[in-house]
């Protein structure tokens, strides 16, 4: 089974012809170095990131202008995302994440991520914060020729700029999960084991996952058994228990995702696990449309460019109760997102690496992969305002959206998830498969979750 890349390949064309495409590896193979419970299937992992890394190696961030004439996209740094999602009044009270952890998991990691979120941080004129390394297994030592290796360490690179642009006073733990080529498998026992034992260990408050395997390509899924999906779920229950917050990019395959081939999709809805698990919190993609100041000059669209935000039905788990309010949209199943942040490559994010010494310097990357280390930066300043974990905040997510609550923006502007030939969802009015309840203002968004957790 694949770990499907929540990305595709840069598609040639006249505008995309002066990008310089970081298109990757579709499977990264290892082994299990850490023992899973007994029947857990073992799985294929590929980086989020893949196809979303399109400008490369530039020596320093450029205006939107500057983007827009000599790549035809709009390119955003964190201070005009703090503009966008009403960010800063929460810094000016304090509420930077101090006191708060985010967990971040990806293969390899990266041997240069301190030093590139330092760089990254200075440009910005943000405070950097001392990235926490875990090697869950035998990581081998980084090797720049290796696009499996490169392929992670761009993703490793995405999730800690985005997260800590967010939540700047955040702790970052990173755990990097390890390789052995002679087993031919990589994937999620390592990672679902590497979660719970920092969530054993009291280590974390929110987990980002930027990854995901097709529903459909689990070891009996086409025979209506399930449990290999369900015995990969040992992490999220443990969570759970310990009020800890799970996320997950919803995919960027729109309304598909891919075959266990890796290359292609499937023609039909599908859905992707670990979003589609009704303890996780799954987070969609949008496009944003601003000014330099961070200001919008139109509302949000559903992300949908060098790929689609992921979302509709599992066909593996059934609605939720916190789904309920909405079941006349979802149906029987449970529906991802949840909710949605800045995905788009066209209006992608600046983010800096220098892990591979032949393109050293800033790129321009999209995808959930970046929206969902942006909300764990949005649930670390909950959970310092809270002055506690928030936990679970499916439930309160679903009820502000009852309540109308200013903290959830609809996305209703009527684009559409599709892709590759099988037709999505549009962002109507109130929650949809493309957006989810929609997206964000943090000032109101963090506000509510503090109030609803006291409640």
């Amino acid at each position: 089974m694949h770990i499907a890349r929540t990305g595709r390949g840069v598609a040639a064309s006249a505008a995309t012809a002066a990008f310089v495409a970081a298109a990757l590896a579709a499977t990264s193979q290892a082994g299990a170095t850490t023992a899973a419970p007994a029947g857990v299937p073992h799985t294929f992992a590929a980086p989020a990131i893949a196809g979303h890394n399109l400008v490369h190696g530039v020596a320093s961030p450029l205006p939107i202008a500057q983007c827009q004439a000599k790549w035809h996209i709009n390119c955003y740094n964190p201070l005009q995302y703090r503009t966008a999602y009403d960010l800063n009044p929460l810094y000016k009270k304090g509420i930077t994440g101090k006191g708060r952890t985010i967990v971040i998991v990806d293969s390899f990691g990266s041997p240069t991520v301190q030093h590139d979120l330092d760089v990254y941080s200075k440009q910005f004129g943000l405070p950097s914060t001392k990235v926490k390394v875990v090697k869950w297994g035998h990581v081998p030592p980084f090797d720049p020729k290796n696009s499996d290796m490169t392929g992670w360490a761009g993703e490793t690179t995405l999730d800690v700029e985005m997260a800590h642009a967010v939540a700047p006073g955040a702790k970052i733990v990173l755990v990097e999960t390890a390789v052995a080529e002679t087993e031919g498998t990589t994937g999620l026992p390592e990672m679902m084991s590497a979660e719970k034992h920092l969530i054993d260990q009291g280590v974390g408050d929110v987990i980002s996952q930027s990854f995901g395997a097709t529903e459909n390509t689990f070891p009996g899924f086409d025979k209506g058994d399930f449990s290999s999906v369900k015995k990969l779920r040992y992490a999220f229950e443990d969570a759970k228990r310990r009020h800890v917050t799970v996320l997950a990019s919803s995919g960027d395959g729109g309304v598909t995702d891919m075959k266990a081939d890796g290359k292609t999709y499937y023609n039909k809805p599908v859905n992707s696990w670990p979003s589609s698990d009704p303890l996780v919190t799954s987070i969609g993609g949008t496009q944003l449309h601003l000014n330099d100041k961070g200001q919008r000059v139109k509302p949000d669209s559903v992300y949908n460019d060098y790929g689609a935000g992921g979302g509709g039905q599992s066909h593996v788990f059934t609605r939720p109760s916190f789904q309920d309010g909405v079941k006349n949209v979802v149906g029987s199943r449970r529906a991802t997102p949840d909710i949605s942040m800045a995905a788009a490559v066209n209006g992608g994010a600046w983010v800096y690496s220098s892990y591979d010494p032949t393109a050293t310097g800033w790129d321009v990357s999209g995808g959930t992969s970046e929206a969902s280390p942006l909300f764990s930066g949005i649930v670390a300043l909950a959970d310092q305002a809270a002055g506690h974990r928030l936990g679970d905040i499916n439930q309160a997510l679903y009820t502000l959206l009852k309540q109308k609550n200013p903290g959830v923006v609809d996305v209703n502007d009527g684009t559409d998830n599709s892709y590759e030939g099988v037709k999505g969802y549009k962002a109507v009015n109130g929650y949809d498969m493309a957006t989810g309840v929609g997206t964000l203002d943090a000032l109101r968004l963090v506000q509510a979750l503090t109030k609803a957790s006291h409640g």
